[in-house]
């Protein structure tokens, strides 16, 4: 398996929002289309942002917090015709539990939770090279955006 981060939802020439997986040196990428407010809650969670009201990902987790289940990783685990599957792995009193899961749920899960996400051997050979994929100047924002001292610097200018 490999490890990958979410580091930004970028937008297709068609304005779709586009979830980057990162690889672990920062090399290569593989692109997941999702739904809009499905960016908008990956979104969210990448920015550090707690709304007043819960969205759907949220309250999956504060049930889960109350159910003592406690998620353990994220596997992208297989595509079907151009559709990424995946599994929200977690443990309920010592028993492991696999569930089904769309990627882009998944993600939004992981991001809140800091759960690891990774890649089946299958989906990792769609990775692409970030020279391929971005342009010289893009590249440059994604190693910004990839900073660790940047997540700090961006929830200060929040408040």
């Amino acid at each position: 398996m490999v490890l990958v981060k979410v580091t930004e939802i970028a937008y297709d020439i068609m304005m779709n929002p586009v979830v980057l997986l990162i690889d672990e040196n920062e090399l290569k990428a593989l692109p997941i289309w999702v739904g809009p407010f499905e960016a908008h809650s990956i979104s969210l969670a990448l920015q550090g942002i707690c709304l007043d009201r819960p969205l759907t990902h949220d309250l999956l987790i504060g049930i889960c917090d109350k159910l003592e289940a406690k998620f353990s990783m994220v596997i992208i685990n297989d595509v079907i015709e151009g559709t990424y599957m995946a599994e929200l792995h977690m443990w309920h009193h010592d028993q492991e539990l696999v569930i089904d899961s769309r990627p882009s749920d998944a993600i939004a899960v992981a991001i809140r939770t800091k759960t690891p996400i990774y890649l089946s051997e299958k989906v990792a050979e769609g990775f692409l090279a970030l020279k391929d994929l971005l342009n010289e100047e893009q590249q440059k924002e994604l190693k910004k955006l990839l900073d660790p001292g940047r997540a700090n610097e961006f929830k200060k200018s929040l408040h």
